[in-house]
């Protein structure tokens, strides 16, 4: 089926020099925390000097990172060059006496490396030893001898550094209470890490393109869906990416919004990433829409009662309650300890099966500014792709750039309507924008 007319194409990827693709990305992450994950395979590949350049751009729109590295490629290599077997390389099973010390020298080694990166790119850095750690112990008989785990994150040391607007580098090692090293595993760390600091990104840079599942790569996934597949057949989980997949999912239950899984070898890859719809990755989403709810009967005096003042400033269109009983099955309500502060609908048009159009959007005023609005246009714009749309509509005469600037519209004209809903555009005769979104 082609595209409606007037309708933007979906981006596969922006150009990160293009500046008007990154701007409107800038109000959703604007002092927001990133925890960056970089495995020690990405840190070894050419692309590291871009991947640096790429955080350095980020820094420069505001967005805090805070950078977490593993080092298990130069582990196995550094084990290998000086005849040393290892216990292990990523920090999950034994780690003994002789793999303890190759790991601080090549913990020493990456961070330096980064440490470099960041500062030939005018970023102010610093090597932290934020990680306070406890031996994990005797599992099912073996003792683990210095593998670690985390005790505590010192938080007031994270929050001054980037307060400083200095990037930590954490380290894949913590100290323990009487000063010992212990090794940790670096994804495990970067979800400690992004929940003491209540992140809003976690992002692992791999060597892999993304998630994949029965060998298929998946581009978004939500938690509670890949909870079950790693509950009832882990093996359809490509090994190379099950840790972090796991480790995603701990992140999500403990309120980290969202965990990317990105090719890190890839040009322009976390760029890409952030700053476009559809991304290069694998998304792994909790449900930010637990709140939201299909309204019911009972919801239709509340609902109109909300909507009168902005139908008076004629934000919104009239409509009698009548009318909104009559479409209820098109309303959703978004409740704070069960009162309902914001609503909006979700209008499908049979002649255009690929169009979905969202509307009477509105938010209490107590509760503007905390993200509501945002939070029902995505889950509008999510329940709209569940459905099988490919566009969102939007039509907006106050304030059409919340929708432009913050929501991932492009203003479009009325040739994008729908035969039917053009006949009551033009009759009404608000003259609002036409806003489209690419789903």
């Amino acid at each position: 089926m082609s595209a409606p007319t007037s309708v933007p194409a979906a981006e596969t990827s922006i150009k990160p020099t293009d500046l008007r693709g990154i701007l409107k990305y800038i109000p959703r992450f604007r002092d927001q925390i990133f925890v960056v994950a970089l495995d020690g395979a990405v840190i070894a590949d050419d692309n590291l000097t871009n991947l640096l350049v790429d955080i350095a751009v980020l820094r420069s729109l505001t967005i805090k990172v805070v950078l977490v590295h593993g080092i298990s490629q130069q582990l196995a290599e550094l084990s290998t060059l000086r005849e040393i077997p290892i216990t292990n390389a990523d920090g999950t099973g034994v780690t003994d006496r002789p793999t303890l010390d190759l790991a601080v020298r090549a913990s020493s080694r990456v961070s330096h490396l980064v440490l470099e990166g960041l500062t030939q790119n005018g970023l102010k850095c610093a090597i932290t030893n934020a990680i306070r750690a406890l031996p994990v112990g005797i599992i099912r008989g073996v003792d683990q001898q210095f593998t670690g785990r985390v005790d505590r994150i010192d938080k007031d040391t994270l929050h001054h550094l980037i307060a400083a607007d200095i990037v930590p580098i954490i380290q894949p090692i913590g100290f323990a209470p009487n000063g010992h090293t212990l090794r940790i595993n670096s994804d495990l760390l970067a979800i400690e890490v992004a929940e003491a600091l209540d992140a809003t990104k976690v992002i692992y840079l791999t060597n892999q393109d993304g998630l994949r599942i029965n060998g298929e790569l998946r581009r978004d996934i939500a938690v509670d869906t890949l909870r079950k597949t790693l509950d009832s057949v882990p093996e359809s989980v490509a090994p190379t990416a099950r840790s972090k997949a796991l480790h995603a999912v701990k992140a999500i239950e403990s309120g980290i919004p969202r965990v990317h899984l990105v090719d890190g070898r890839v040009y322009d890859s976390l760029l890409n990433e952030v700053f476009s719809s559809e991304g290069v990755g694998t998304l792994i989403y909790g449900n930010d829409y637990q709140q939201v709810r299909k309204a019911t009967r009972s919801d239709v005096r509340f609902i109109h009662s909300l909507t009168r003042s902005a139908v008076k400033r004629e934000e919104l269109l009239h409509r009698t309650q009548q009318a909104i009983e009559k479409n209820i099955d098109q309303f959703y309500v978004f409740e704070v300890d069960e009162n309902i502060v914001a609503c909006v609908t979700l209008q499908f048009y049979p002649d255009r099966p690929e169009l979905a159009e969202l509307g009477s959007l509105y938010v209490m005023p107590f509760h503007h500014k905390r993200g509501v609005g945002r939070k029902m246009v995505e889950f509008a714009a999510l329940r709209a792709k569940e459905l099988g749309a490919k566009y969102l509509l939007a039509l907006s005469t106050q304030n059409p750039g919340f929708f432009t600037n913050v929501c991932g519209f492009d203003e479009s004209d009325k040739s994008a309507l729908p035969a039917e809903r053009l006949k009551t555009y033009e009759a009404s005769g608000r003259n609002a924008k036409v806003l489209v979104r690419a789903l």
